[in-house]
């Protein structure tokens, strides 16, 4: 193997898609070609994008035919972190790695948000969670008693500059 190129193993449990790619690849193992730096007779080093190269199983009806498909680096990583979780979306993976942060935990645990409440937002749903209940009923009480008074400062800040209007009524006869 020479150092332009790395080869490694993806291993699926699952049947997965690529973008592009028409098929369901079935779960196995597969061979992975990665080019690391520009081929030296590219004319432009700067706008080139790694090639990942993967080798297909061969299809049942052509056992001889071997078939490669050259993909994205993102789309490669994107399939492996769906089989990873399960089928979950990226957004799943991107969650599951924010909350095992420490930091993060820190953060959280200083605002006071819980992991079922950030696990709410990232799901997608809008309907309400009992688990968060107790967390939200402290919330919603102060919002209920600050509301007519957060009704009035915005009202005064509106009309503020504008001149007062008698409060005085006249009475015509």
């Amino acid at each position: 193997m020479d150092d332009q190129t790395a080869k490694t193993v993806a291993v699926f449990d699952r049947p997965f898609k690529l973008p592009g790619f028409d098929e369901t690849l079935p779960a196995g193992e597969y061979d992975i070609e990665t080019e690391l730096a520009s081929p030296p007779d590219h004319k432009d080093p700067q706008a080139w994008k790694a090639s990942v190269l993967v080798h297909l199983h061969a299809r049942l009806s052509h056992p001889g035919l071997t078939r490669s498909l050259s993909v994205s680096l993102a789309d490669l990583d994107h399939a492996r972190a769906k089989d990873k979780l399960s089928g979950k979306d990226l957004s799943q993976v991107f969650l599951e790695d924010m909350l095992a942060d420490p930091m993060v935990q820190l953060v959280m645990q200083a605002d006071g948000v819980s992991e079922a409440h950030l696990r709410h937002l990232y799901s997608g749903s809008r309907t309400a969670q009992t688990d968060m209940d107790d967390a939200d009923a402290e919330t919603e009480n102060a919002t209920a008693q600050g509301a007519s008074r957060d009704a009035s400062d915005i009202h005064d800040a509106e009309n503020e500059g504008m001149p007062c209007r008698p409060r005085t009524s006249s009475v015509f006869v």
